[in-house]
């Protein structure tokens, strides 16, 4: 399910977010900063994520979507979660990939590891109403409505 234009997306993006749900279906967004692929999965370090964590261990049905902020195209995956710690046989591969990202300054507790079971496309508005919209433009005009 994580093909590689996804995997490259996953790459360039600097934030995700993770929407997550309790056992009563309440649910909590959260941004994540550390992330990335791993063969199928996608990994996210819980840093400090004590609401994400209970809920997946209440239910495991989990959203992420992130974007590229001036091309303004991402991606939402959805997916089952589940809470990896030390004791787990891939534990120190995974934590590798994350480290990598971190420079090793922030402390990882447990890696959230995302089976994606779908994925769908996320396009700015403009993409929609003015097909014949670039990428290059598409960035000019981010740049220009966020003063970058």
């Amino acid at each position: 399910m994580l093909t590689d234009e996804i995997k490259n997306a996953i790459d360039k993006s600097v934030l995700c977010w993770l929407a997550t749900a309790s056992k009563e279906g309440i649910p909590n967004v959260s941004p994540k900063e550390i992330f990335t692929h791993y063969g199928q999965h996608l990994l996210i370090a819980d840093i400090a994520s004590p609401q994400s964590v209970k809920n997946i261990i209440e239910n495991s049905h989990v959203c992420i979507s992130f974007i590229d902020i001036l091309v303004q195209k991402g991606w939402q995956l959805k997916g089952k979660a589940a809470l990896i710690d030390a004791s787990h046989i891939h534990f120190n591969s995974m934590l590798q990939s994350l480290t990598q990202l971190t420079q090793g300054k922030f402390p990882i507790k447990n890696i959230i590891s995302v089976q994606i079971e779908k994925a769908k496309p996320i396009l700015a508005p403009r993409y929609l109403l003015y097909p014949d919209t670039t990428e290059e433009e598409q960035i000019a005009n981010a740049a220009k409505v966020y003063r970058l």
